[in-house]
């Protein structure tokens, strides 16, 4: 590992050497055309659009540059940017980013753009705050799009339909819920554990209600999960496995492709509740018969743990985040600036149904589930990244496989921190 990283930064360096011996950088030509390239992970509908437009405006304005748009599915994209960035000749110019440990290990191999000094001014700040969560040993990496706060989205007309008045704050009164669901002949909670990472959330967000504030951040950042709080957290998804509260054949259903989905389930009323990121309500909206908004979808922060050490009102989310990579042309970072304006930043949270990370923009947040949300990320003493973003890409994939491993009746809570410290001491 620690040889591909050095191999990839030398690559990269390398290239980016015969790039200024050129006199251009990036993919620029003699006649001064430019040309790059985006990833994203919108594939279809209005987020698609937002992408496509957001190039099209800038190459009116621009009309030496041309920008190519790879639309590539989510599930997808963490391992193919993994490949690509092996190769400057290969690999994209702008690239969705997650934080965490996914985005220092390309800082570490030299393959993204230190933009500390490139920003606009715009960006700096109406984006203070969450640029901090793209900010490494001081210098920003990355380009925030929305805040991602998560939670549970829940039907409000299949709540209702179960007698439900009030949405639940602790774990006793979660049960409750899921029982009255299930009398009521409806599907509780709807998950697409074929994607793994969404089964592993609910043990992300089980230990940040068990593990004290100071127990989650000393053993995130060591690696080492002794605390009997981490073992507590796969014990609890035993037991809502035990409550059969989850869809049929969960272990095999995606999380966000088409109508069978678990976000397609909750869009189409055929269950009653998601724990998911703030990205939901978009990705809910494009699987609605009508590809509009779900008119009945509401929000609530996770419950609280009996006897649980953690924050109450600490939540757990991400960032959609932009990066430039170390060999683009400095039009791709123009680029970046371009879509952060209040403007597009409020096109975006229109496309995609969320929050947008500029904070002047926020006011044009309507959907009545994501405004839930706003409010609880605003009272929020802390908002932790997603453990596999923030353990990176093997820890992280371990995590997420251990975790379904034991839903699927494979493993234990004891087999999940073994194998995330496993992973971890390789390095």
């Amino acid at each position: 590992m620690r040889f591909k990283r050095i191999a990839a930064s030398a690559l990269a360096v390398a290239t980016m050497v015969g790039m200024a011996a050129c006199g251009s950088g990036g993919d620029a030509n003699a006649d001064g055309k430019v040309e790059f390239t985006v990833w994203h992970n919108s594939t279809t509908g209005d987020g698609k659009k937002f992408w496509d437009d957001a190039a099209a405006d800038y190459m009116k304005e621009h009309s030496n540059v041309t920008i190519k748009m790879e639309a590539i599915q989510n599930e997808d994209l963490d391992g193919k940017l993994q490949t690509a960035l092996q190769d400057p000749d290969s690999a994209p110019d702008v690239f969705f980013a997650r934080g965490g440990q996914k985005l220092q290990d390309i800082i570490d191999a030299g393959q993204v753009m230190d933009l500390t000094d490139k920003l606009s001014d715009t960006v700096k700040t109406q984006m203070a705050t969450a640029l901090k969560g793209e900010t490494f040993d001081g210098r920003v990496y990355a380009v925030p799009q929305s805040v991602e706060p998560g939670g549970i989205w829940y039907s409000k007309d299949l709540f209702a339909k179960a007698g439900i008045t009030e949405t639940p704050t602790t774990w006793d009164e979660f049960v409750q819920v899921v029982q009255k669901l299930k009398d009521a002949g409806i599907t509780p909670i709807a998950l697409g554990a074929k994607d793994a990472w969404p089964a592993a959330h609910w043990w992300y967000w089980f230990a940040l209600r068990e593990c004290s504030s100071d127990t989650f951040d000393k053993s995130t950042k060591s690696m080492k999960f002794t605390d009997a709080c981490w073992t507590r957290a796969g014990e609890d998804v035993q037991k809502l496995i035990d409550l059969d509260a989850f869809n049929k054949g969960f272990l095999t259903t995606p999380a966000q492709q088409g109508a069978s989905s678990s976000a397609g389930l909750v869009a189409n009323h055929m269950a009653a509740m998601e724990l998911m990121g703030g990205w939901d309500p978009g990705v809910i909206r494009d699987l609605t018969p009508d590809k509009k908004d779900m008119a009945d979808l509401g929000y609530f922060a996770f419950p609280t743990v009996d006897g649980g050490e953690g924050d109450p009102t600490a939540v757990m989310g991400g960032m959609n985040a932009m990066a430039v990579g170390a060999w683009a042309p400095e039009e791709a970072v123009d680029f970046l600036n371009f879509i952060s304006e209040k403007d597009y930043q409020e096109k975006y949270a229109k496309a995609f149904s969320t929050i947008p990370a500029s904070k002047d923009a926020q006011e044009v947040v309507e959907n009545p589930a994501l405004k839930e949300s706003l409010a609880v990320y605003g009272k929020a003493k802390s908002m932790s990244l997603w453990l596999d973003t923030l353990f990176g890409q093997n820890v992280g994939n371990a995590l997420n496989e251990g975790v379904v491993n034991m839903m699927a009746g494979k493993g234990s809570a004891e087999d999940i921190i073994k194998g995330v410290e496993s992973a971890a001491a390789k390095g």
